[in-house]
């Protein structure tokens, strides 16, 4: 007996083999649900002749001499499938030494696009063809056409183009990216690497992602496999309308980490309908220079909780100066929509049409008001968040001072602002030292800088910041409100700790 329990086992063995192999793959086999949703194969048949190739060339000036980096490698377009070849190229060629010749040569590089409307309008990336003497679409058949630019928005990294069309074309058309929700499936379309006509598909990770790229980000992440070469190619929701455009990845290695970002399409519809109208984006302009609304200006303004857009100052030729709109307003609703920090009232500003009269609610000194403004064309700065100085100059002789908050404050005479360079315009108390361990040290205050308001209120000497500053201590605040300009006259707001 005990001899013929090997030999069974010997013969069972294969049966318990394949039992166990099958158990294993009953086990690894995910539920279809897992899998992800079954529609994705048909959205993709549905869409995929409206995604396109975009090739581009362009040529690259040689720049004399070693100093200037002969026979350097050419700088291409993020998301180029050559970047490797070339990188290879220029690093291999005469032992590394980066020579070669000095003649100016073209170099082309790949991205992805869509086609929104069937007479050949097509919607991409800036950055895919940005410097390009030559654009070429390329449809998903191979078939290929020379391109026209009709229009780029710098800010959002959009452009459209367009193409004369020898045959019916597949156009798709903008979904509502406001409605996505998070884990909503998506699909992705493009050219990764220049394989062309590829699909991967994931969710949404992520709404309203600031990624510090421009003044209005608003991105949807997604862990949709996108790569370099899918910039400019669509995001797809299982109905099959376009919910975003693949702009950027965030990855170590230049491939895709599950880190992807898109332009919503609210964003992309507007800002493709006034490129093709006008060739150009005419954005809504407020006139108005805007900072975060901490907790500690909350408090000083007695705004809870904290939230909305802090006027910093005001442009004497925007629209807000007639509106009467003043440095020290909050704003919390534009429009109708709600303003709860800094870039939220830059995007809607800026998507709300040139010309339009808006009411604009606003906190002013703890009572919230209304006001209506007319908006104008953004031309150059436009509503941007404060810029912070970081220079500092130390007088050659001191003047004689007050100290207050870690401060040393001076009454401003003419040997100050000529020392500091402050123009005439600017009215207040100046700050000539600060102590390095101080709150105010902390918040970048800096000699040179001048004290214009305390608490909301003008102060013209060292004095008057002192007596104000006492004065809030007394009412048991625990922060006090300065408004400050630098030498130029620009103004922020700075909460400093009076405990």
């Amino acid at each position: 007996m005990t001899a013929a329990i090997p030999a069974l086992t010997r013969h069972l063995r294969p049966w318990l083999a394949a039992i166990c192999l099958g158990a294993a793959s009953l086990a690894l086999t995910p539920p279809a649900e897992a899998r992800g949703p079954d529609g994705i194969a048909d959205v993709a048949e549905k869409v995929i002749d409206a995604v396109v190739n975009i090739s581009t060339s362009q040529t690259v000036e040689a720049k004399g001499g070693p100093s200037e980096g002969k026979g350097a490698m050419p700088k291409l377009p993020p998301g180029s499938p050559f970047e490797e070849f070339f990188d290879d190229f220029f690093k291999n060629r005469h032992g590394g030494q980066g020579g070669g010749d000095v003649q100016p040569h073209k170099t082309t590089s790949l991205g992805s696009g869509f086609i929104i409307d069937t007479s050949g309008i097509v919607v991409t990336n800036n950055h895919v063809i940005d410097g390009a003497d030559e654009i070429n679409v390329i449809m998903n058949d191979g078939s290929k056409f020379k391109a026209q630019l009709v229009g780029v928005d710098k800010k959002t990294d959009l452009a459209v183009l367009k193409f004369k069309p020898n045959k019916p074309l597949t156009a798709v058309k903008f979904g509502d990216s406001d409605k996505l929700r998070l884990g909503e499936w998506v699909i992705a379309i493009g050219n990764p690497f220049s394989l062309g006509g590829t699909v991967t598909a994931g969710i949404v990770s992520a709404r309203n992602r600031d990624i510090s790229q421009g003044p209005y980000d608003n991105y949807i992440q997604t862990d949709a496999a996108i790569n370099r070469g899918n910039s400019g190619g669509p995001l797809f929701n299982l109905d099959g309308d376009v919910i975003g455009v693949n702009t950027l990845i965030i990855s170590p290695t230049g491939g895709s980490i599950g880190i992807g970002f898109a332009v919503p399409s609210k964003t992309v519809a507007g800002v493709v309908a006034q490129l093709r109208q006008y060739g150009e984006l005419r954005r809504g302009w407020l006139g108005v220079r805007i900072q975060q609304v901490t907790d500690e200006i909350a408090e000083s303004l007695s705004i809870k909780p904290a939230r909305g857009a802090l006027i910093a100052g005001v442009d004497d030729k925007g629209p807000a100066k007639p509106a009467g709109i003043v440095p020290g307003d909050v704003v919390v609703k534009f429009d109708g929509k709600d303003i709860k920090e800094p870039r939220d009232l830059s995007r809607v500003v800026a998507d709300t049409a040139v010309g339009k009269e808006v009411d604009v609610v606003l906190i002013r000194k703890g009572a919230e008001q209304t006001v209506k403004v007319t908006l104008g064309k953004l031309d150059d700065g436009g509503d941007k968040p404060v810029q912070v100085s970081n220079k500092t100059q130390e007088p050659t002789e001191k003047p004689v001072t007050q100290k207050a908050l870690g401060l040393d404050l001076a009454t401003l005479s003419k040997d100050l602002r000529s020392r500091y360079k402050i123009k005439d315009s600017v009215k207040g108390v100046i700050i000539t030292n600060v102590d390095s361990s101080s709150d105010a040290a902390e918040k970048r205050l800096s000699p040179g800088e001048v004290i214009v308001e305390v608490a909301q209120e003008a102060v013209s000497s060292a004095a008057d910041v002192k007596k104000r500053i006492d004065q809030i201590k007394k009412d048991g605040k625990k922060s006090v409100l300065l408004l400050v300009a630098n030498s130029d006259g620009e103004l922020r707001f700075v909460a400093l700790s009076v405990q």
